[in-house]
C-alpha cells in the first residue's frame, strides 16, 4: 500500500466529508495535513487493503472530534478569562439594554411577556399564574413573541449563522426608498 495512491484515491473525498463538519476553510485543510500525517504514521496497522477506506474515515473522524474538544477547552479558557464571573451580571444588563429596543418594537402585550420572562428572568409558570392563564397558554405566547421578535431582528439585519445555529456576524439592512 503506497501512501501517494492512497492519498490520491482519497483526499478529495476526506475534503469534503472534514467540510461537512468544519466552516472555516484553514481549519479544514489543518485537519487534512493532520489526517495525512497520522495516515503516514500508521499505514503499515492496515492489514486488509479493502478496510482502507473506512479506516481512514475513522481517522477523519475522531481528528474532527479532537478538534472540537480542543476548541472547546479553549474557548471556555478564553471566555472565563475574558468574563470573569463577577462581571456576567453586567454583561448581562448591557445585552438586556439592546435588545430591549428590539422588544419594546413589539406589540404591548408581547413585550411585556418578553421583558418579564427573558430580560427580567421570571419564571414561565409564575407569569402564568400572575395572568391568571395556564402555563401551557403562556409557553404558546412566549414561542409567538419569540417568533415576533425574531422577524424583528430579520427585519432590521442580515444575520450569517454557523452550520450549528450560532450568529457569527451580521450586516445591517439599508432601507430602500
Amino acid at each position: 500500500m503506497n501512501i501517494e495512491e492512497l492519498w490520491q484515491d482519497y483526499r478529495a473525498a476526506l475534503k469534503r466529508f472534514i467540510h461537512a463538519k468544519v466552516s472555516n476553510e484553514a481549519d479544514v485543510e489543518d485537519l487534512l495535513q493532520d489526517i495525512l500525517i497520522k495516515t503516514y504514521n500508521n499505514l503499515d496497522s492496515v492489514k486488509a487493503q479493502k478496510s482502507v477506506k473506512s479506516w481512514l474515515f475513522q481517522i477523519a473522524n475522531n481528528t474532527i472530534i479532537d478538534y472540537y474538544r480542543k476548541n472547546a477547552r479553549t474557548q471556555a479558557a478564553i471566555i472565563k478569562a475574558l468574563l470573569p464571573v463577577a462581571d456576567s451580571q453586567e454583561s448581562n444588563v448591557d445585552l438586556s439594554n439592546c435588545i430591549s429596543p428590539f422588544i419594546n418594537a413589539l406589540p404591548d402585550d408581547h413585550a411585556s411577556l418578553l421583558t418579564a420572562i427573558d430580560l427580567n428572568n421570571q419564571s414561565q409558570k409564575q407569569y402564568a399564574e400572575q395572568l391568571g392563564i395556564s402555563y401551557s397558554t403562556l409557553k404558546s405566547r412566549v414561542q409567538k413573541s419569540r417568533g415576533l421578535l425574531k422577524k424583528v431582528f430579520d427585519d432590521c439585519c442580515h444575520f450569517k449563522i454557523d452550520k450549528i445555529g450560532n450568529v457569527y456576524d451580521y450586516d445591517a439592512k439599508t432601507k430602500s426608498r
